[in-house]
């Protein structure tokens, strides 16, 4: 099927050509002319917007390039519109523009709907844009693809319907075996990856570190190192504070405060503002004597048990082989933990997962068999009826006696499906391979027209 209507081309400086339009009509239109009008240049230039190879001899002479433009009508959600698309050419209402420049000196270039791309995509979009006849061009009716897509459309619903279901199912079991065969051959890799978590998770579930865990044994063993200096210093500022009661003599912040204290106290109903600072002066007093009664307990609860200090040195040194592997801090260790599990399950799943994949594989292979079994019936049937058909459409063309007919056949594969008891291979249109065959003359074996057929009867 052509997805693509040309309506007009614009040549310029290409052979004898200077610069020419040529309209198409959406009927027939032939082109006439006396030889060495340029009828032939026109058929060239159809030839490079479709990806042809590019002549730079076709060059008209004193000009720098030749240039072919043309207008396609190209009806939105085509397979070449799509494709276009996916080119990031632009539709202007349904109408594809598209131009090919040579050079004189032999550079090619090519645009689609205002989009600089590949020769090559030209050439992938061309089969299904135009179609060129002639005796020795019509290379379409030569390809087996579309010589089964011509029986495939004669027999309508009766083959549509199961190709349609036929390519949802062959598309899905594509993908299922692309999984299984990812899975499968990646096997080993996983399983040392699943070994690789399963260590880790093991080391730290021996270990069972709790969150912020080393930052509280990084202070303990700050404090439990520095035990005796810190209960000295402790010591020393509670005896500046309350005094020592060995040093009876002694002098200490809290009595030169309370004293202080006292002598504003004498004289405060003089000067409220005086009053104000023994007021501050007796807060400072019950401060102090705060601070010092938490110094004392503080020098009481210091523990500087040297065992409680090896003891935390040793935890802190197994959260730090921890942090070494699997993370920089105890956090991140349990984060680590928690994602890692999580993939060990996926890992873990994956025989499961083998098994479900290979028994649905298995079952749309047996949908693929039976769907395949009723598109060879299908085409079977209408082969004959197409065959039929064409053979008296062609006693109209001057060739009364020749016969047209089908060959459907399939190539055994013991990793296809089955057909008629057979397996064999198969593909995205089903199993068969379709192939139409001539006899041209009563007598004459029918042979493929892409190797017995004539110009002339190719060209009917």
């Amino acid at each position: 099927m052509v997805w693509g209507v040309l309506e007009e081309m614009r040549i310029r400086s290409l052979g004898v050509i200077d610069d020419a339009v040529v309209e198409l009509s959406p009927g027939f239109t032939a082109v006439t002319g006396e030889t060495g009008a340029g009828k032939t240049m026109v058929v060239t230039s159809l030839g490079l917007l479709l990806g042809g190879r590019a002549d730079p001899a076709l060059v008209r002479i004193g000009a720098a390039s030749a240039v072919v433009e043309g207008r396609i009508s190209v009806p939105a959600g085509t397979p070449v519109a799509v494709r276009a698309e996916e080119a990031g050419a632009e539709l202007d209402e349904g109408v594809l523009l598209v131009s090919r420049t040579v050079s004189a000196e032999g550079r090619s270039r090519a645009h689609l709907g205002g989009r600089s791309v590949p020769v090559g995509l030209l050439a992938e979009l061309s089969d299904e844009l135009v179609a060129v006849h002639g005796q020795t061009d019509q290379q379409g009716l030569l390809k087996p693809a579309r010589q089964r897509g011509a029986l495939d459309r004669y027999a309508g619903e009766a083959v549509s319907v199961p190709l349609a279901a036929y390519g949802e199912a062959y598309r899905r079991l594509r993908a299922v075996t692309t999984e299984l065969d990812e899975i499968t051959t990646r096997a080993r890799e996983r399983a040392q990856e699943a070994d690789l978590l399963r260590f880790g998770l093991g080391e730290i579930e021996a270990v069972e570190p709790r969150v912020g865990e080393d930052v509280e044994l990084a202070a303990e063993a700050e404090r439990l190192g520095h035990a005796e200096a810190l209960a000295s210093a402790a010591a020393l500022a509670r005896a500046a504070l309350a005094g020592n009661p060995e040093d009876p003599e002694g002098v200490d912040a809290t009595t030169l405060v309370a004293g202080a204290g006292r002598a504003l106290e004498a004289v405060r109903s003089h000067d409220p503002a005086l009053a104000g600072l023994a007021d501050r002066m007796g807060e400072i007093s019950i401060l102090l004597s705060d601070v010092a009664q938490e110094l004392a307990g503080y020098v009481d609860d210091l523990d500087a048990d040297p065992l409680r200090l090896a003891a935390v040195e040793e935890r802190r040194a197994v959260l730090t082989q921890l942090t070494r592997k699997y993370g920089e801090d105890i956090a991140a260790v349990l984060a680590w933990a928690e994602e890692s599990a999580g993939r060990l399950g996926e890992l873990d799943g994956d025989d499961e997962r083998i098994e479900e994949l290979t028994a649905e594989r298995d079952r749309l292979r047996d949908a693929l068999s039976v769907l395949a079994q009723r598109l060879t019936d299908a085409r079977t049937e209408a082969a004959d009826r197409f065959a039929a058909a064409v053979t008296a459409e062609l006693a109209s063309l001057a060739m009364p006696h020749a016969r047209v007919s089908f060959a459907l056949t399939q190539t055994e594969d013991e990793e296809g499906v089955e057909v008629g008891g057979r397996r064999v291979a198969y593909g995205p249109s089903g199993a068969d391979e379709v192939e139409l065959l001539l006899a041209p003359h009563p007598g004459a074996p029918p042979r493929p027209i892409a190797k017995g057929a004539s110009g002339g009867e190719l060209s009917r």
